[in-house]
């Protein structure tokens, strides 16, 4: 406490307050002098509370404090359980309260300074929602709330100039340079006319230099011209392909379409336009107007911290369980007897939603079709630029798609196959090199052990021999094979059909009575969903009154209380003006004169018996200053006279001795001439 005192008293010391406080002093003020010096605080940080607070009631300065602490958040050290006493505080002038309050401004004045000047213009005005549907009321508002989004801009702008590094210093800097920069060219370019001077025809050159950059210059426009001519032919041609497209559709749609068809349509259009128009955007505006409604009422709060915030979601959960238990007992208590509408009430409450999503699909689907068409139009026109042909559509496109995947599959196919060919290629021509090798090798062998018998050629013969044996079997088994190939699958096929058959006997039968039972179980599935279903409606519906009236008693829990909170401090305020009331007239009826001395009545009657007498003294002063004063003004003038005298005799006696030093020098000058 020593500490926030010591750091008060530093910081009302200095500038712009200069109080000449010490300790004593600053803790020996009195309550009506805390507030005094609270409200010249604030009178700094925002200049509109600079007045005398005995110029106004108690509840108006409270009031008007309490306003400028909430714009510039501050947060008492209480919580909100101790708004009350704050407040109460606030009004008295109680130091515990007073002292943090200055601890907390004389910290962070120049941010306070700013908060203050920008909630002076983005603090939003409530219209009602009844003022707003004034066309002119509407158009103001407007304008006010873009004249803040303005305001908003611009003070962005200023701050990132003030932060970004650029002062007056250099800015000078820079203009200066720039103006030497300036006097070296002109230099330079006076140099070079004296030296263009000296040429014959200088003047002719120069002319067709001008006339040059004259031409350069045209040229440069016309260019720039030639690419706006082609960015309007461009957008042009985008213009001409929407409406070419649109036109395309009107008459595919117009091809098989007629009068009752299109006016059918017409009119689907209109009823979903007017049910936007009418029901879905006016509920959806009301919805964003209510979240900005809220919105606004938190941020003109004060700033909440982790405590506030663990409060209120302990309300909420609080009022989460209240509600849900007024749901149950409202359940326990409903008879669907009892209301012979609700039914239908459940089915209006169910088709509108379905209506409401229906409705948003809708439109987010003609979004994206926009979205889309939009892409086309520009893909088709960068197709053109690059082939310079007519892009497909429609059927066309499709069959060339549907082509070219037909086409793509088979070329992949094919490569996969040429590829594995390749590979078996290249191990079976590795495989025939080397048992080539190996052959030549092995006949080489078998050739010289023959030559070395005398029987050269019998391998050769043998290998024919065998050959052609190898051959005639292999023709026989596969012909046997064939054919008991073929007798054995006829058998198997017999056989599967018939076991194919006895089994799926019964299978069939049992499929007969579970259709007939699918059926049933189908009808019965029906039924229940259409009891559900009206039994879901019912429950939403009482789910939504009931939220309606928790919300309505929520409200009114809310205006009660505020009312109580308001008519509570009133009469905290009064109770102390009572006290003060009572206070003093007890101090005043008293028999002890000590005790009647401490009396707010004395004490001001003796405050004016001494400003009287301060004012009589000072009457008497200025009686005699007005007295004395003409002939203080001709002592004055008479001393100023003899002054000025006094400084020309010094310049007369100073000229003297100077003219008798100059004598004395030429007379010693002209004795010494005569000794010559």
């Amino acid at each position: 406490m020593s500490d926030q005192l010591k750091f008060i008293v530093e910081k009302l010391n200095k500038e712009p307050f200069k109080r000449n406080f010490n300790l004593i002093t600053f803790d020996s003020l009195e309550s009506t002098q805390l507030l005094q010096l609270l409200n010249d605080i604030l009178g700094e940080i925002d200049p509109k509370h600079a007045v005398d607070i005995r110029e106004e009631l108690p509840e108006q300065t409270a009031k008007r404090m309490l306003s400028l602490l909430g714009i510039l958040k501050y947060k008492p050290p209480g919580g909100t359980s101790d708004l009350s006493t704050f407040r109460q505080g606030l009004v008295i002038g109680s130091k515990p309260v007073i002292h943090p309050v200055l601890h907390w401004l004389l910290q962070r004045t120049n941010e306070l300074k700013k908060r203050a000047y920008l909630a002076r213009f983005l603090i939003r005005v409530d219209v009602p929602a009844d003022f707003l549907q004034d066309d002119t009321v509407a158009d103001t508002n407007r304008q006010y709330e873009e004249l803040m989004e303005v305001f908003k801009n611009l003070h962005k702008e200023c701050e990132q100039l003030k932060t970004s590094g650029f002062s007056t210093a250099e800015i000078r800097r820079d203009i200066t340079a720039m103006e030497e920069e300036k006097d070296q060219l002109m230099k330079r370019v006076e140099r070079l006319k004296k030296r263009v001077e000296t040429v014959q025809n200088h003047q002719r050159m120069l002319e067709t230099a001008r006339q040059l950059r004259v031409e350069k210059e045209r040229e440069e426009s016309l260019a720039q011209q030639k690419q706006e001519q082609k960015n309007q032919l461009f957008h042009a041609e985008q213009k001409l392909q929407r409406i070419q497209l649109q036109l395309k559709d009107m008459r595919h749609a117009a091809v098989d379409s007629k009068p009752e068809s299109l006016m059918k349509r017409l009119e689907e259009e209109t009823k979903f336009n007017t049910y936007l128009v009418s029901e879905k955007i006016p509920r959806e505006l009301e919805a964003k107007k209510q979240s900005l409604y809220l919105l606004q009422k938190v941020v003109a709060e004060p700033a909440m911290g982790q405590s506030d915030l663990g409060e209120l979601e302990t309300k909420i959960n609080e009022i989460n369980v209240q509600i849900n238990q007024l749901i149950e007992k409202r359940m326990m208590k409903y008879e669907p007897i009892d209301s012979k509408f609700s039914m239908y009430r459940q089915q209006a409450s169910i088709i509108s939603r379905k209506k409401t999503a229906k409705a948003e699909e809708l439109q987010a689907a003609k979004e994206d079709l926009s979205n889309l068409e939009k892409q086309m139009l520009q893909k088709s026109s960068q197709a053109r630029d690059l082939n310079g042909t007519e892009v497909l559509k429609g059927d066309e496109f499709k069959r060339y798609v549907n082509k070219l995947r037909s086409k793509n599959t088979l070329f992949k196919k094919k490569r996969l196959e040429i590829a594995e060919i390749t590979a078996e290629f290249g191990i079976l021509q590795r495989t025939e090199e080397l048992l080539k090798q190996r052959h030549e090798d092995i006949q080489q062998q078998l050739q010289a052990i023959e030559d070395k018998k005398g029987i050269s050629g019998y391998s050769y013969t043998q290998e024919e021999l065998e050959r052609v044996s190898a051959v005639k079997s292999e023709m026989d088994e596969v012909k046997g094979r064939t054919l008991d190939n073929m007798s054995e699958m006829v058998k198997k096929l017999n056989a599967m059909v018939a076991d194919k058959k006895s089994s799926l006997a019964p299978i069939i039968k049992d499929l007969r009575h579970l259709r007939q039972k699918c059926q049933e179980i189908t009808q019965e599935c029906g039924e229940k969903k259409t009891q559900y279903d009206s039994c879901a409606a019912g429950l939403e519906t009482n789910r939504s009154t009931l939220e309606q009236e928790v919300k309505s008693l929520q409200e009114e829990c809310l205006q009660e209380e505020s009312r109580y909170r308001q008519i509570n401090s009133m009469k905290q305020i009064l109770d102390v003006y009572l006290q003060r009331a009572k206070e003093e007239m007890k101090l005043y009826v008293s028999s002890d004169q000590q005790e009647k001395r401490k009396a707010t009545r004395e004490q001001y009657s003796r405050m004016i018996t001494e400003q009287e007498n301060l004012g009589k003294k000072l009457r008497e002063k200025q009686k005699g200053v007005r007295e004395s004063h003409g002939p203080n003004l001709k002592q004055v003038k008479m001393w100023r006279d003899f002054q000025s005298l006094m400084e020309c005799k010094k310049e007369c006696f100073l000229k003297q001795q100077d003219q008798a030093g100059i004598g004395q020098v030429i007379q010693e000058g002209g004795e010494d001439r005569l000794v010559l």
